[in-house]
């Protein structure tokens, strides 16, 4: 989706001088971050947009193999793409970073290092008039302070375990890599396949009945995952990428138990690390997310069992029901509905220039390296001339 909006950004500003010179700005456009990942995703772009081609040719790397990740700091970044990126910021210092990012379903949200006032109306009205829903409680920001409806607080990153680096990625990234300059950065999620109910702040007729249904289902899902990639593994010797498709099998292997106790209202420990109060929005936000993650999960190993060729597993008619139980969930009784990339792009582009408005109006903040800066944030940046 990024590439898709860039193009477009890339349109808007060279036919409007007031985003150049009139905002005495200069635009940085970065057509892809991770070539790699989305080399390996080629075999759902083009089509049919329905959810169970999608989840069967997916593709999202390993944590330690996502770009914007920093889980040893800067100095310590492997991957060229990052150490390019790191690069690009500390030489641009730019007053806004935008990352562009795409919500496989859901609603779209924004996520910022810090805060813009008004954007959070500025997003209701662009998605209101593209009708695209946004997406009130998301997961990716389940413990995150919000800056207003859909909108978001990206915290200060710490360290922590693997798993919950994986789950709440408040850590080192390159979103916050800027911050020293005073870079806002703005996170900007635009979904795939959108559903109404990401976007209803009502009370929940029974939230503790759903949340235990979220985390049977995720626990159940997991369980069946867990035993066909025993049961595939042995099989994959000389599969074509396979140690980069079962990174992230095993990335989202680990977390879900987790994730089902914290959210299982019978399990978790609420003293320890509390779940927030859960709405309508929420509680759908959540539903979307354990779905999501047994859909990744059985996607990547259907993808691992068809490039081996055979199957002596047995293991491709179980994924397929997997698959098409957890599509159709999403389809039928949530009414995922697939957006066009073209209201997929414009929504984009809309929000990134209204944060760019926003941004640009700001008051230079001192950084902590002593020298002028303008705010916190990724993957378009804008200097100022």
């Amino acid at each position: 989706m990024g590439g898709a909006t860039v193009l477009r950004l890339a349109e808007r500003a060279l036919a409007d001088p007031r985003l150049t010179e009139g905002a005495d700005a200069t635009w940085n456009l970065l057509l892809c971050l991770d070539p790699d990942g989305l080399r390996r995703n080629e075999r759902w772009l083009t089509g049919p947009y329905t959810l169970g081609h999608h989840f069967r040719n997916f593709f999202r790397p390993g944590f330690l193999e996502q770009p914007e990740w920093l889980p040893d700091g800067a100095a310590a970044a492997a991957l060229p793409e990052t150490r390019a990126l790191l690069a690009l910021q500390d030489e641009l210092r730019p007053f806004l970073q935008c990352s562009l990012h795409g919500v496989d379903v859901g609603g779209g949200f924004v996520e910022l290092t810090h805060d813009l006032p008004g954007l959070d109306r500025r997003v209701a009205g662009i998605a209101g008039r593209l009708g695209i829903p946004r997406e009130l409680g998301a997961y990716d920001a389940l413990y995150w302070p919000g800056l207003g409806p859909a909108v978001y607080r990206i915290p200060p990153p710490h360290r922590r375990d693997l798993a919950a680096a994986i789950t709440e990625a408040a850590v080192e990234s390159t979103w916050y890599h800027p911050h020293r300059y005073g870079t806002v950065t703005a996170v900007v999620e635009a979904p795939m396949w959108g559903v109404p109910a990401v976007g209803d702040g009502s009370p929940h007729a029974d939230a503790e009945a759903e949340l235990r249904s979220v985390s049977r289902t995720l626990r159940e899902d997991t369980r069946v995952l867990r035993g066909l990639t025993a049961r595939i593994r042995p099989y994959l010797s000389g599969v074509p990428d396979a140690a980069r498709l079962l990174a992230p099998v095993d990335d989202y292997l680990l977390v879900c138990p987790g994730l089902a106790d914290a959210w299982d209202p019978d399990c978790r420990n609420d003293s320890a690390h509390p779940l927030p109060p859960m709405d309508t929005a929420g509680l759908t936000a959540l539903r979307l997310a354990g779905r999501r993650l047994a859909l990744r999960t059985a996607g990547l190993l259907h993808q691992l069992v068809t490039r081996a060729g055979r199957d002596p597993a047995g293991a491709l008619p179980e994924l397929d029901r997997l698959i098409d139980a957890r599509c159709a969930d999403y389809r039928d009784a949530l009414g995922a509905r697939w957006i066009t990339v073209a209201r997929q792009a414009e929504y984009q582009t809309r929000v990134v220039l209204a944060a760019f408005a926003l941004a640009a109006r700001r008051t230079p903040e001192p950084s902590r390296s002593g020298e002028p800066g303008w705010g916190s944030g990724a993957a378009v940046p804008m200097q100022r001339e």
